[in-house]
């Protein structure tokens, strides 16, 4: 098991691809602390999944926008497994409108504190542990395709995603000397719950924008983030990974006529 030993702080981690990833990381043999908005669920699911694999999991609520409870969900980690050798700052929200029509109060500030200050909250509070234990560390954090590239409605997500792009890029060059390593992922279309709520025709073609035209399912988003946090991927470090099924790759599907 390729995370044996190891412990994780994992945001965003009672839905989506943050469950998926806890899923991952236990069956890889890390112990995983789920951190999320929704303490409720996150206590559920790390009570289920403690049933299965006993000491697992701990749960622990944080809103990642506030500073200081990202800070005490670092803390509450290491408190229950006595260190931290992961954290992946995933928690997120979605959504968007045209930009003639924003609200800076509505479709501005709050995308911005959790998308984009909530993962640069995460990448300090994680690497002033792995400093103060002396150890290495990995720090990954969820881009987006949108945070490379304009896209409809997505004025405000797609600068936060941005943002976490080159958060990644200093954060790798200034922890270099301590031992940690940063790393971003960029998914494209993925069946997770902010999707799934849109009806089968968009979400058709959504699929269509992929490779393999179809959507990606948040455990193979979990299977890379897990080669990520291990040792096996100790050369991948300040860089983007797309995980995004060729979404990155090419405009849109056309039907040709025939020549």
């Amino acid at each position: 098991m390729r995370l044996q030993g190891k412990v994780a702080l994992i945001t965003g981690g009672a839905s989506g691809i943050g469950l998926a990833t806890v899923e991952k990381f236990v069956a890889e043999g890390a112990r995983v602390s789920i951190a999320d908005r929704d303490v409720a669920r996150a206590e559920a699911v790390s009570a289920e999944i403690n049933q299965r694999v006993p000491g697992a999991t701990a749960a622990v609520g944080v809103d990642v926008s506030v500073f200081t409870e990202v800070e005490a969900a670092v803390k509450s980690a290491v408190d229950a497994f006595g260190k931290l050798d992961v954290i992946f700052n995933n928690a997120g929200i979605a959504g968007g409108k045209p930009l003639m029509d924003h609200d800076p109060a509505v479709d501005y500030d709050p995308m911005i504190r959790i998308d984009q200050d909530g993962v640069y909250y995460g990448i300090l509070a994680a690497g002033r542990q792995f400093k103060a234990q002396g150890t290495p560390g990995v720090i990954i954090s969820t881009s987006s395709v949108y945070g490379e590239q304009a896209a409809e409605l997505s004025f405000t997500y797609s600068a936060a995603k941005a943002a976490v792009i080159s958060f990644t890029r200093s954060a790798a060059y200034e922890f270099a000397e301590y031992g940690i390593r940063a790393v971003a992922i960029t998914p494209g279309r993925v069946a997770t719950p902010i999707i799934n709520q849109f009806s089968e025709d968009l979400r058709a073609v959504f699929a269509s924008e992929q490779l393999r035209n179809a959507m990606t399912q948040p455990h193979e988003i979990a299977d890379v983030v897990a080669f990520l946090a291990s040792d096996e991927a100790n050369v991948i470090n300040g860089t983007v990974v797309h995980v995004d099924d060729g979404y990155s790759a090419f405009k849109q599907r056309l039907d040709l006529p025939v020549f």
